[in-house]
């Protein structure tokens, strides 16, 4: 088994050489004098765990954890230091350092013991992340489905993403999934076992969203019986996911700006200054650049929100899925109503591909749902679904240009997919990047149904 990587920066020999003999059995253990020396270290190799002393020539340890938690998968850090106190561990730990421990007390076995305990917390998290990853559905992540071009960017932003602790700005059109990429985000990050927190900005007036993201003091306004914590609070060590973004007052915004500046905010009718270590997610189904241009809000904030920008397509534009995600909601809904219900017919399928959707997934999900709960058959026929899909605004396809995925004639979705994928594949003489292509999946999407439909030796 590898060993864990450990890299030792302390500006006294003795020390440094006298770590490595300690610790040399158990760990693959690198060494540097200064901080810019672990610097080069850290940015060329990764490393599982940094023990630094605080006091360095050119750079404190401090600055040196600061930076290495910057990085996409930061080291387990360790401040050690003969200048122990008690405010400066309490720094330490707030900066980002893992433990702390003082040089003068400093035990072999107790120093080995703490290292062990952080690796072992680290694999619980890693195991964590990577069993919510293995959830992934066929077509997507968890209930996210998709496979077209782009939702699979989407995918894997997300994956990127999630672990960090960036701040992020999902925008798109109402019913797109965007509180379901925000859930997705945080059951996908380390702050997955705390709390996340949801605000619907545009349901609450100016003065009482104040009050429910900050909280307030007894007596800050009429009606201010007693004190109330706000969702800054609740969210603690977790996520804060504000949606509707674009219709918070200017006052809010500016409270806002600060927290995501200096991390701090106050409650209303109180001078005291509160912290909070928390993710925050932000939704809006308005153009925030065109608000901005039109002095409806604010820019700097803007900015602040928009480090990772997330756009989600309406459903027009990822033809590809539309048959994907009715599927899927068929087969819940018939398993909901106890209904002996598989597919579509071809002409029902048509009518739900042609269809403008303005409601996006959202608006889908309801017409299979009135769909299953009225078909009298063991497949949804077009007098099933609403009168708004079967008269509503269509886009206007040739045969050409309907997704591969529509079948037809009676055939099932996934039988229909696995002629598409035989089809593609004598087209481009077994050439599976070429036939992935022509599909409009991944080549790893692909190969996982080829597995799927024992097309292997295709």
């Amino acid at each position: 088994m590898t060993k864990p990587t450990l890299l030792i920066v302390d500006d006294e020999k003795t020390t440094r050489e006298g770590l490595r003999t300690a610790l040399e059995e158990r760990y693959d253990v690198y060494l540097a004098e200064d901080a810019r020396t672990a610097m080069d270290l850290l940015e060329r190799d990764h490393f599982d765990v940094l023990l630094t002393d605080f006091r360095l020539p050119n750079e404190d340890g401090m600055k040196l954890i600061v930076r290495a938690k910057s990085f996409s998968q930061p080291p387990i850090c360790i401040l050690m230091t003969a200048y122990g106190s008690e405010e400066l561990a309490v720094q330490a730990m707030k900066r980002g350092a893992d433990d702390y421990i003082a040089k003068g007390r400093l035990q072999i076995d107790e120093l080995e013991m703490r290292i062990a305990r952080a690796l072992r917390q680290r694999g619980l998290e890693a195991e964590n992340v990577s069993l919510r990853q293995q959830l992934d559905s066929k077509f997507g992540l968890e209930n996210i489905i998709g496979e077209s071009p782009p939702m699979r960017e989407i995918f894997e932003m997300v994956k990127q993403v999630a672990p960090t602790r960036a701040t992020v700005l999902l925008q798109g059109e109402s019913g797109t999934g965007k509180e379901l990429v925000a859930k997705l985000i945080h059951q996908l990050s380390l702050r997955a076992r705390q709390p996340l927190v949801s605000v619907h900005c545009s349901a609450l007036p100016p003065t009482l969203l104040e009050s429910e993201l900050f909280g307030h003091e007894k007596g800050a306004f009429t009606g201010a019986h007693e004190r109330r914590i706000g969702r800054f609070e609740q969210a603690q060590g977790g996520t804060l996911f504000l949606d509707e973004i674009g219709d918070i007052d200017s006052s809010v915004q500016v409270k806002l700006l600060r927290f995501l500046g200096e991390r701090t905010f106050e409650r209303v009718g109180s001078n005291k200054t509160l912290t909070a270590d928390l993710r925050l997610i932000a939704a809006t189904n308005k153009n925030l650049e065109e608000a901005v241009k039109a002095g409806l809000f604010r820019e700097d904030l803007f900015f602040r929100l928009r480090v990772v920008e997330i756009w989600l397509p309406p459903l027009r534009e990822r033809l590809e899925d539309i048959l994907l995600l009715a599927h899927a909601f068929l087969l819940e809904f018939a398993k909901e109503n106890n209904k002996p219900i598989t597919n579509f017919t071809a002409d029902a399928a048509q009518l739900l591909l042609q269809y403008r959707w303005s409601g996006n997934v959202r608006e889908l999900r309801t017409a299979v749902e009135r769909a299953v709960v009225l078909c009298r058959g063991d497949k949804i026929s077009a007098r099933d679904l609403p009168p708004s899909v079967r008269n509503g605004p269509a886009v206007p396809l040739s045969r050409t240009e309907l997704p591969s995925a529509l079948p037809p004639n009676d055939l099932t979705v996934k039988e229909a997919e696995k002629q598409l994928i035989i089809h593609a594949l004598k087209e481009t003489d077994g050439n599976r990047t070429l036939a992935a292509k022509k599909i409009g999946m991944s080549r790893r999407s692909l190969h996982r149904k080829l597995h799927s439909y024992h097309l292997e030796g295709f």
